[in-house]
């Protein structure tokens, strides 16, 4: 079940004109939630700040406030008068310690300050799209710093924060020095583009408005990669399917996958946008693998585009009709994408066979950044089902291996958020692979000797709807242990399984 969330966050600001730059901190590594990226001060609402409601512009305005106390040691609004630094760390502490008489002191302050809100600007919302379990729906609001304020972060949620220049801050993103999280990156390279910040507000008003209309939001974690969850008809607690557009000038859209119409028409509306503004063109269709929840759309967009789609000789064979037939993709195949954001050059996608959930599953590994697009290989919502005879559990298993063992760093999965550090999401995987084994081994040395019964002990973590599921990778288990000849069913077609006595 999808949870939303109401936050605040806080463009503070110092300077004007060119000389005009942004505090940034740096989130911890430790954090789920955009753990080691770039972003700006704020946090969920607290019921303390609820004023007009849980998501009015006025509770925004007393989030923002705390939060960029708690979080950066700025007293705005002309809250900081009469605070000594010894009081103001004591109230800090309290705030960041969850401590009520703490919270009691900061609201009373609040109280005491007339026009507290003043100079606090509500400016955009925006709310995650739906690829997440959580969406945090989040008013962004401006606060320039007031004199004598000087902002410090203490080590904890935060790692560290500066300020730093638009332009200076998408130069790092850029060389990939810095991770930005997604919305932030957005209004930064709003605001670089725009000749003043009234001209920024009102520029993000009308495209915040847009987006939560419906249009795809412009979600990069990696330069170049634009992700846009689509609604699909795919495995819980998944709704959507990650299309991916790769590319600057020489756009390739990895896994079209939605079916329906008005979705299809969201990608083609982003796919436009890009070519319109960026004087980019629609090169090609790049497909992972066959399976419906990625397809939908992949002989739709080649028509539109009059592009070919390229994959796997196995997928080609098994797409619906009404495409253009591109190359079929070995491993090690190269797709040319022209110069990379950062204007090196020899930026290219290359094709890794990773066989396993499907006969014919390939990811991409894009070369300047170390970007993986997974495909089913992985997700960040749940585990991948391996069903046969189409899924191979020893094959796959050797796809995780083997990636795990390339240079690799953000991992972009088709079904949930991208994962900063993908070599770690991919040994979480192999060692849950390993603790399913052997709970399955478990079983069968208690006795347990049908599928149903055995699914029950192995997957006793796993809502019961989903137990039919967990049956078909239980079955790949069986399989692998009785191609090691550790395990053999006790009669063909009986479903019951024992293991195999070692001499």
């Amino acid at each position: 079940m999808v949870r939303q969330r109401i936050a605040s966050s806080v463009l503070l600001t110092r300077g004007s004109g060119p000389e005009l730059e942004l505090f940034l901190v740096r989130r911890s590594k430790r954090l789920r939630f955009f753990g080691g990226y770039a972003a700006f001060p704020g946090g969920v609402v607290d019921r303390g700040d609820e004023l007009d409601g849980p998501d009015g512009d006025g509770t925004h305005r007393r989030c923002a406030l705390r939060e960029l106390f708690e979080e950066t040691g700025v007293l705005a609004a002309g809250l900081g008068p009469g605070q000594s630094r010894a009081e103001r760390e004591t109230l800090r502490r309290a705030l960041l310690d969850d401590d009520d008489p703490g919270n009691d002191a900061w609201y009373a302050l609040l109280e005491g300050v007339r026009r507290a809100s003043d100079g606090v600007r509500p400016f955009a919302r925006l709310t995650t799209p739906p690829f997440a379990p959580v969406l945090y729906r989040t008013r962004f609001l401006h606060v320039a710093l007031p004199q004598g304020e000087v902002p410090e972060v203490w080590p904890g949620e935060l790692d560290s924060g500066e300020f730093l220049r638009p332009a200076r801050i998408l130069e790092r993103w850029l060389a990939g020095e810095l991770l930005v999280a997604p919305p932030v990156l957005y209004l930064i390279e709003t605001l670089a583009a725009a000749p003043d910040l009234e001209a920024f507000f009102a520029a993000v008003e009308g495209d915040s408005a847009r987006l939560e209309a419906g249009a795809l939001h412009p979600v990069r974690n990696t330069p170049g990669i634009v992700m846009a969850p689509l609604a699909t008809p795919t495995l819980p607690p998944a709704t959507t399917t990650n299309c991916y557009v790769v590319g600057t000038r020489e756009l390739f859209v990895v896994d079209p996958a939605t079916w329906e119409p008005r979705e299809q028409e969201r990608l083609f509306q982003l796919l436009d946008e890009r070519c319109a503004t960026q004087g980019a063109r629609v090169a090609g269709v790049l497909v992972t693998h066959h399976h419906r929840d990625h397809v939908g759309a992949v002989a739709a967009t080649s028509q539109r585009y009059d592009v070919p789609v390229h994959a796997h000789a196995e997928t080609l064979a098994r797409l619906p009709a009404g495409f253009r037939p591109g190359r079929a993709l070995a491993d090690g195949a190269r797709v040319d994408l022209g110069q990379a954001p950062d204007g090196s050059p020899d930026w290219q996608l290359t094709a890794l066979f990773t066989p396993g959930h499907d006969r014919g599953h390939l990811c991409f590994l894009e070369s300047r950044y170390a970007a993986l697009l997974a495909g089913d290989l992985v997700s960040t919502l749940s585990t991948i089902v391996i069903d046969p005879p189409e899924g191979h559990l020893a094959t796959y298993l050797a796809s995780l291996e083997r990636v795990r063992n390339a240079e690799i760093g953000m991992i972009y999965p088709a079904h949930g958020v991208p994962a900063r550090d993908g070599r770690a999401l991919l040994r979480r995987y192999l060692a849950h692979r390993a603790e399913r084994e052997a709970a399955l081994v478990r079983g069968l040395e208690r006795g347990l000797e049908s599928r149903a019964d055995l699914a029950r002990h192995v997957y006793a973590d796993v809502d019961e709807r989903m137990l039919p599921l967990a049956e078909r990778s239980l079955l790949a288990g069986l399989l692998k242990l009785a191609d090691e000849g550790r395990a053999r069913e006790q009669s063909p077609a009986s479903d019951r399984w024992r293991l195999v006595e070692v001499p």
